[in-house]
């Protein structure tokens, strides 16, 4: 089995279309897709809107998306051709309450692709890329502490600087590929092409 990680520095950077579009170039792979969500105060994470509720019962809720035409994120995922696509939603701080079902989840599918960062807390995936846009000034904390642990670097014709980045050091990806996204194509020829090389690789290891 591979796991493969998409993450990205802040909303609208392209995560989404980035996991989508590697699920529609490679069908074979039989992916189950996870998209991770994790609501601050005031939400609740059994649907995703405004609450005041504080019960146990609302840290964790775990959907599978059946239908493909809603919109939803998750449900972009079953369009493009997962076999099935799972919406986790956890309070922040809480996505460990959330591993048990994750874990479960991963012992029957074939190969996994989570859209997330914070995943990388508790799982070591075969490949992590990282999603960034110079247009957008918002660098999320989970971003920046992975950042260096990326396979890859996704970013607007390879521009990955930006100057409000501040605290953020690039120095972190020096010498991690930087492959084009071409919106609104996310996923390139050239993206695939890696993406493919080194699950091979990975899957080969596993084999020995």
């Amino acid at each position: 089995m591979a796991i493969v990680v998409v993450g990205g520095h802040s909303r609208n950077v392209g995560k989404t279309s980035v996991v989508a579009g590697l699920i529609a170039a490679l069908p074979e792979m039989g992916w189950t897709a996870f998209k991770v969500t994790q609501f601050g105060h005031g939400m609740c994470s059994a649907n995703g809107e405004p609450c005041d509720c504080e019960t146990a019962e609302h840290t964790v809720a775990v959907n599978e998306e059946r239908d493909p035409t809603t919109g939803t994120d998750s449900a972009r995922f079953l369009a493009a051709g997962a076999v099935r696509s799972l919406w986790v939603r956890t309070r922040t701080g809480d996505l460990a309450d959330a591993m048990p079902r994750i874990r479960k989840e991963l012992e029957r599918v074939e190969n996994a692709i989570f859209e997330s960062n914070s995943i990388l807390r508790f799982i070591r995936p075969d490949l992590y890329l990282s999603v960034v846009d110079p247009g957008v000034e918002d660098f999320k904390e989970s971003a920046r502490l992975y950042l260096d642990r990326a396979d890859a670097v996704l970013a607007p014709e390879g521009v990955i600087g930006h100057p409000e980045w501040r605290g953020v050091s690039l120095k972190l990806v020096e010498g991690t590929p930087v492959l084009p996204m071409r919106p609104p194509i996310y996923v390139t020829e050239e993206v695939v092409t890696f993406v493919m090389e080194r699950l091979r690789v990975g899957l080969r290891a596993q084999s020995l």
